[in-house]
Parts: structure tokens; sequence; C-alpha cells
């Protein structure tokens, strides 16, 4: 049975993705903000993180290294979107964002490398708002939530660096889930979670080229 660590399974995609990988049989390791969720399977274990915080991170990685599983995938998938009806850049919004999305993010996989089998896949979830050739050219609300826009594009360089070291040991992605019906996304979105998680779990599963940018199986624009 291989395992998979999935960041935000509380609600959202992350929770989907999580009920998912559970069904095809992965043992799923998730994080949650508050150390639990709700449903529950015997081969889910549930840990509580915050990504806000540099002890929350440090103390969930040392409970997983003690839980003494190997990690197969690793879907960094918890994140936020503060600034949705911003037009302007505010400085602590900014802040808050990149700590949670980008630098919070980072340091918890850092911190969990060693935990990953070599062969694994990481996946980084980003957004078609990280693509810096769609900027501006977004169907909908193309000035809005900029502090996301740049943490996700800063996630994406992640990837990108993060892939180049890791050559040949692990396949690093980032992965655009898509416009999806969440409390972020909104219900006019044109994609239901479950389609998303499809689209993801497929993805995931594969060995696709390292340090790529996709969207249902397919290369997306940097």
């Amino acid at each position: 049975m291989q395992t998979i660590l999935i960041t935000g399974i509380d609600k959202g995609i992350g929770k989907v993705i999580a009920q998912k990988f559970l069904s095809e049989d992965y043992f799923v390791i998730g994080t949650s903000l508050q150390n639990e969720v709700d449903f529950s399977d015997e081969n889910l274990k549930v840990f509580q993180m915050d990504l806000l915080s540099d002890e929350s991170i440090k103390n969930c990685v040392q409970e997983i290294n003690n839980f003494n599983k190997k990690i197969d995938i690793l879907i960094n998938n918890a994140g936020v979107m503060v600034d949705k009806e911003e037009t302007t850049v505010i400085k602590e919004k900014l802040r808050k964002t990149l700590e949670i999305n980008l630098i919070g993010t980072i340091d918890f996989t850092e911190q969990i490398l060693s935990e990953i089998n070599e062969g694994g896949h990481i996946i980084n979830i980003s957004s078609s708002a990280g693509s810096m050739s769609r900027t501006g050219r977004e169907s909908r609300m193309p000035n809005h939530y900029p502090s996301y826009k740049i943490s996700k594009i800063a996630l994406n360089m992640y990837t990108k660096t993060l892939a180049l070291r890791l050559k040949d040991k692990i396949i690093v992605s980032s992965v655009h889930p898509g416009w999806v019906k969440t409390d972020m996304g909104g219900q006019e979105a044109n994609l239901t979670i479950k389609e998303s998680v499809e689209n993801i779990f497929n993805f995931a599963i594969t060995k696709p080229e390292t340090g790529q940018f996709w969207f249902k199986g397919e290369k997306y624009p940097w």
C-alpha cells in the first residue's frame, strides 16, 4: 500500500482528494488546522498543522517522522485567498498570503523531504492565476486578488528550482486544479470538486516530466 501526504484535508479540494485516494487503497496522511476532519477511515491519519506557525510546522513534521511511514506522493494543497475582492496589493494581506501559500509550504516541504521515497512525486497545487503569460488575459476578474497571484507565481518558481535540485530522484510538479466550485472558487465555477480531483488523482499517480506546470494531464503555460 502506497502512502500519500496531503496538506489541508479538512475541507474543499483537499478533503475530496483525501477521500479519493482512500477509495483507491492508499494510506493517507493529512494535515488540518484543527487536527480533525469530519470523515474517518482505518487508512487515514491526521496531524495538526498551521502553515503560519514555524513551531506548528516543525511539530507536524516530527509527528509524521515518528509515525514511520515513507511517503510516495506529497500534495501541497493547503492555501488561502484573502484578497479576492482587492485590486491593489494590501501589505498585510500579501504577507499572510505569502506566509501560507509560499513560505509555510516551502518550509514544510523542505523538512519532510527525507521522508519521501526516491521516485516519489511532489505536487504543488497552483492556479491559472500563477501563470505569468495569462496575467491580464484571464476571462474573469483580471485585476483582482494580486497577492494570491503573486504567491502562486512564486510557488511555481519553487517547483522549478526544487525539480532541478531533485532531478532523477523525485518528480516535482505544479498543478492547476481548474476553476472549481469551492468556497474559494465560488459556485459559478465550471468544474465540480469531483471532476477536479479525478484530474489531480490521475495525474498524481503518473511519472510526468519533472519541473512542469500541468492541467488535466497537459502542460500549462507558465
